[in-house]
């Protein structure tokens, strides 16, 4: 048997953060629409800076073809709204063929109301392998008013 003795905080934090894929080594990224004050490599690096928003209102779509197949076993979603008041709804789908084929992962809508509830933070434990592609796709308002999508963190593990 194999016994490491660790101190509580080892899986906090830094050590977390080490733990997630390097999307930019990874994989190439497709996306409908970009503000170039919030590039994507601001959501998918882990320095990457205020995450990435979409120059034009309405459904977005976010997608990850990788290099090579992967397996994942955790993905984090982190979308924050600090100025208006919206239902969001996001799509998360994977494809073990080249994006030929999506199964849907998780649909999951969350309510905004600044200043109280800025952030949704979705963490989800898979089994997945042999993925070639992720797709995000976030529809910022059900209700279709011209807000702009926005993503603060996607990470993969």
């Amino acid at each position: 048997m194999r016994k490491n003795i660790v101190a509580r905080e080892s899986r906090s934090g830094q050590h977390l953060e080490q733990e997630w894929l390097d999307l930019g080594n990874l994989a190439q990224v497709e996306i409908t629409s970009e503000d170039p004050a919030h590039p994507i490599e601001s959501a998918l690096q882990p320095n990457g800076g205020a995450g990435w928003r979409a120059a034009e209102p309405g459904l977005q779509v976010i997608r990850l073809l990788f290099d090579h197949p992967i397996s994942v076993k955790r993905i984090l979603v982190v979308v924050e709204e600090r100025e208006r008041s919206r239902t969001q709804e996001f799509v998360l789908r994977w494809s073990q063929d080249q994006g030929r084929s999506y199964r849907e992962l998780v649909r999951q809508q969350y309510n905004f109301n600044p200043p109280g509830t800025i952030s949704e933070e979705e963490e989800y434990t898979v089994n997945l392998t042999g993925v070639t592609a992720l797709q995000l796709d976030i529809q910022p308002d059900v209700s279709g008013s011209d807000v702009r999508a926005s993503l603060a963190r996607l990470r993969l593990a």
